[in-house]
């Protein structure tokens, strides 16, 4: 079976009509379309390969049975023209992956807990269906486009199951892994024991990824490198070096040492060790990390010195004051993008935390 681009308009099943292109995969291409008989935005993920399309039809009967708000919903799944459909919700946003390359270049400890409290939520939920995704990645994670990135969605647990036959394959020869996109994105996120040998790997490789991806949330990297040479540091999994940050925004203290107990717990070696997502849960519930609205403005003057202070300007006529300890991150400069929340205050509203965007 070879790749085929639909050029949008064509309706399948006489209901689903193809509006655009949206992304692709190492298995699988995506387009947003139509529900017809609902009138609502749809996903379509369609298999790219034999590989692919051998796993969908059962990948997605396991992915239909994830239920919860932290999981993109398998909505619909049909055969037609000899190939196989898959339909999830459609999340107005974009994946993590594309967040942090293009928007974050990290996030700060209020932020990231939001972040990997939903994502343990949405994990503990696949688990309690048996289901083991086997590919949570940054690219994997779809999340809503507002500065507070109040939705965050787990996704692929679809065609999750179809990477093991390519892991296999791929982990004989450093060619094989190079080639492969799928590996290759998912690798600075995979378990010891997915390196190893993928068919023995289970829950507890979910974990391990929920932490590196945590790591990756806090500094803007993962926790052993990309590519082959990650492959030495991750089989080792000796702890990566703690974010710089940590230790130069102490008010965040509180918060970054709950953060750094479960990146620790999840990068544990030994699969029997880590904690279940339902123990994770419970550890970020216990994170005192603010879901206060956020906004995004431009820092429009900061004042160096004792005391070291500034205003965001977020509407025309709107400023926000700052103070250098509430700003996560080096130096702060007239012209800087920032993500924030505003209290009231007076004479001006304050801004805690502030985030420096890219």
């Amino acid at each position: 079976m070879s790749s085929h681009f639909f050029s949008g308009g064509e309706v399948l099943l006489d209901r689903y009509r193809v509006d655009r292109y949206l992304d692709e995969g190492g298995m699988q291409q995506v387009y947003v379309a139509t529900d017809l008989t609902f009138e609502r935005d749809v996903v379509l993920k369609v298999p790219k390969n034999p590989s692919a399309e051998k796993r969908f039809a059962r990948s997605a009967r396991m992915s239909a049975r994830v239920t919860h708000a932290n999981v993109a919903k398998t909505l619909d799944y049909f055969e037609a023209d000899s190939r196989s459909y898959l339909v999830e919700e459609y999340i107005q946003g974009s994946d993590l992956k594309q967040l942090l390359d293009m928007r974050f270049a990290y996030f700060d400890p209020h932020l990231a807990g939001h972040v990997i409290h939903q994502l343990a939520k949405g994990l503990a939920a696949a688990h309690h269906a048996g289901v083991f995704h086997r590919d949570v990645k940054p690219s994997n994670v779809m999340v809503s486009g507002d500065a507070n990135l109040s939705m965050v969605k787990i996704t692929d647990f679809g065609i999750a199951k179809m990477t093991e036959e390519e892991l296999v394959g791929a982990m004989k020869d450093e060619s094989s892994i190079s080639g492969s996109q799928t590996v290759l994105g998912a690798l600075p996120y995979m378990a010891p024991e997915m390196v190893r040998d993928p068919k023995k790997a289970d829950l507890p490789a979910d974990v391990w990824a929920l932490g590196a991806m945590l790591y990756a949330l806090l500094s803007g990297a993962a926790p052993f490198g990309a590519g082959l040479a990650a492959i030495p540091a991750i089989l080792e999994a000796k702890p990566p070096p703690k974010p710089v940050l940590f230790d130069r925004k102490l008010q965040f203290s509180p918060l970054t040492d709950g953060l750094w107990s479960i990146v620790e717990a999840c990068l544990t070696k030994n699969p029997d060790k880590r904690p279940t997502a339902d123990e994770l849960v419970q550890v970020c519930a216990r994170l005192c990390y603010s879901d206060a609205p956020r906004l995004e403005g431009t820092i429009s003057r900061f004042r160096h010195g004792t005391g070291a202070w500034g205003f965001i300007g977020a509407d025309p006529g709107f400023e926000v004051f700052f103070h250098i300890d509430s700003y996560y991150g080096e130096k702060p400069k007239p012209g800087v993008r920032v993500n924030f929340a505003c209290f009231e205050g007076h004479p001006s509203h304050r801004a805690f935390p502030v985030l420096p965007l890219k």
